[in-house]
């Protein structure tokens, strides 16, 4: 495998990675959650960037809430306790509406919609929606790390130490902890970049407090979405 030969794998991952449209989202939220941060909530270029880039993000998510509505509507795997499965349910419930509502603002944005009130009412209605979504996701998440915990340490009592690792199946398990790990971190800070945008507690919870969280979070759904590196066999 020669350099040109890793540089077109490493490039092809990157083209594969920004014809997502889903990663395109996020690196737009990670520059308005900065430019929020930048901003602090003052007047200037930095709160301009934040807006505009949060009224083009808009247009990204258009019929996304059919995605969410699917998830509600689809039958859970087998086995799964059911406050787990109505937390789920109530996350895409949430998040569907969030998505649906968000294009009425978008609407309402952009001058299609002339009903300046409603729009803003909706738009904060679907802030608590993405609030209450964000919260189903952190308990959802807490549940299912429970879980695999319990799992994973059933599975310690019956290997030996120097077997663990080599164990597919208890490997894959810790993957999948890691994982639920960083997307409880990520929904917990999403609560607070959402008590912010509907400045809940604004003495506390600020506008540069909301982009420094919102700027992380957005971060980590960049990670989330990198595709997996192609494994080459050296010669």
């Amino acid at each position: 495998m020669t350099t040109l030969d890793l540089s077109r794998a490493e490039l092809a991952l990157i083209v594969l990675y920004l014809n997502k449209a889903e990663a395109r989202d996020k690196i737009c939220r990670a520059i308005q959650y900065g430019s929020k941060f930048l901003s602090s909530g003052q007047p200037g270029t930095a709160q301009t960037v934040d807006k505009n880039t949060s009224l083009a993000r808009k247009v990204f998510r258009l019929f996304k809430f059919v995605n969410d509505f699917h998830g509600l509507i689809s039958p859970v795997p087998k086995g799964t306790p059911l406050p787990l499965v109505l937390l789920g349910k109530s996350k895409n419930a949430l998040l569907s509406t969030f998505l649906f509502l968000d294009q009425i603002v978008w609407l309402g944005r952009s001058g299609i919609y002339k009903n300046k009130e409603r729009t803003e009412l909706l738009g904060r209605i679907s802030l608590f929606c993405w609030l209450g979504s964000s919260v189903c996701t952190s308990a959802v998440e807490i549940g299912e790390l429970g879980r695999l915990s319990a799992s994973m340490k059933k599975m310690e009592k019956e290997l030996k130490d120097d077997e663990k690792h080599k164990d597919g199946l208890y490997h894959a398990k810790l993957q999948k902890s890691n994982e639920r790990t960083l997307a409880l971190i990520k929904s917990s800070m999403d609560i607070v970049v959402a008590i912010g945008l509907l400045q809940l507690v604004p003495k506390t919870v600020t506008p540069r407090v909301t982009g420094a969280f919102g700027f992380t979070t957005s971060l980590i759904s960049c990670y989330q979405l990198l595709p997996s590196r192609p494994k080459f066999k050296t010669p």
